[in-house]
């Protein structure tokens, strides 16, 4: 090997670490930065009092790559009598203290069986094992003799428990992939049916015709209020967002990237409270953030998972605002219009009225019975 050959070598050895470390330097940089600008009082909504936070497929209208600013008029809350009058949940208070186990009958086909004999492990094995074969969740729940409470029984928990004496099945009447069939609601039926005949006692089983028509409701109200709103940042001239400087920014604002190929900024119960993603098409991951460029970015906001969504709303417009001006980028809708912010208003509204409907249909936004239903 030649001088030359090793003098070019060295030099481009070096020119490697001049540019690793000058990544390095402005990463620093951009998080000191962007710390600084966190620094100042603004309202918090995460520390406001959220009562339906808990323990994230259809999408249907979108406020994100398909949909512009003018489409978001607001939702006007629909009737509740568009949606048959059941109790919002049963509740079933076990003797001891002990937090009681809220089983919904707006969301669910619920099925009762009673023995005077206790229902034992073995017998249950089967059963549960069919949890999957509905097209839809399906849940247990048993009451513990020794206990004299309820609880929900599961394959994984089955032989650490007592014994039976009740059961309520329950198959979920929709998701976001739509409403249950009737051809499952009658094999749920029916399964449930032939249980009770080996333990020689009836099971007490709804409708099947009236539950597939609250199914189908249940499917259309969802289908109504199932929007994700979005806040896209793009370059003001046309230039370039540095994937080493977004990941700065959002881990600084409180972001965690995660294996979906977005950022999720999420409350101290785990919670999803909205996401940052690549306004192109390229998921952002650990490994392409060093190099990746983008021409802007989207901050997403799921409203039926969300509980108080007006005020986390605001503190992702916020953030929004604080990343447009510090990448020097613009607020823009889907045809890259500016949001002014009026614009911002009407999605605050629109989000509004859709909540106060969930609220009013007994599934409030953020709560379990949402959570279950928007997934």
């Amino acid at each position: 090997m030649s001088d030359l050959q090793i003098s070019l070598i060295i030099i481009g050895a070096i020119i490697i670490a001049g540019v690793a470390i000058f990544n390095w330097v402005q990463q620093i940089q951009y998080q000191r930065n962007i710390k600084k600008a966190f620094e100042h009082d603004h309202e918090d909504a995460l520390l406001k009092p959220n009562k339906f936070i808990s323990k994230e497929e259809r999408i249907e209208p979108k406020f994100n790559h398909q949909a512009n600013e003018s489409e978001l008029e607001p939702i006007v809350p629909i009737a509740t009598e568009d949606i048959p009058t059941i109790p919002a949940h049963i509740s079933v208070t076990p003797t001891h203290e002990q937090k009681p186990i809220h089983i919904d009958s707006v969301i669910n086909y619920i099925t009762s069986i009673t023995t005077t004999d206790l229902i034992t492990h073995d017998k249950l094995t089967e059963l549960l094992q069919q949890k999957f074969d509905f097209g839809k969740p399906v849940t247990w729940y048993g009451l513990n003799r020794d206990l004299q409470a309820w609880e929900e029984i599961t394959i994984e928990t089955l032989h650490g428990r007592g014994f039976y004496s009740q059961l309520k099945g329950c198959l979920q009447l929709a998701d976001r992939a739509g409403p249950v069939s009737e051809v499952n609601l009658s094999k749920f039926r029916d399964m449930v049916e032939d249980f009770a005949s080996q333990l020689n006692v009836i099971a007490e089983c709804p409708d099947i015709a009236q539950s597939h028509t609250n199914a189908i409701t249940l499917d259309k109200f969802c289908a109504d209020v199932d929007v994700v709103l979005g806040i896209n940042v793009v370059s003001k001239d046309g230039g370039a967002f540095v994937g080493t400087k977004i990941r700065a920014m959002a881990e600084a604002s409180g972001f965690k990237l995660e294996s979906e190929g977005m950022f999720r900024f999420r409350d101290e119960n785990n919670a999803t409270l909205f996401s940052l993603c690549n306004y192109e098409t390229t998921p952002f991951s650990p490994a392409n953030m060093r190099t990746l460029t983008t021409h802007g970015i989207t901050f997403l906001f799921d409203v039926p998972r969300v509980a108080n969504g007006e005020k986390v709303f605001e503190q992702m417009a916020h953030l929004a605002k604080l990343f447009a001006s510090t990448l020097n980028g613009i607020m823009v809708d889907d045809n890259r219009v500016p949001l002014s912010d009026n614009g911002l208003k009407r999605s605050k509204q629109q989000l509004k009225n859709i909540q106060a409907a969930m609220s009013a249909h007994n599934i409030p936004a953020g709560s379990d019975v949402a959570l279950k239903l928007f997934v």
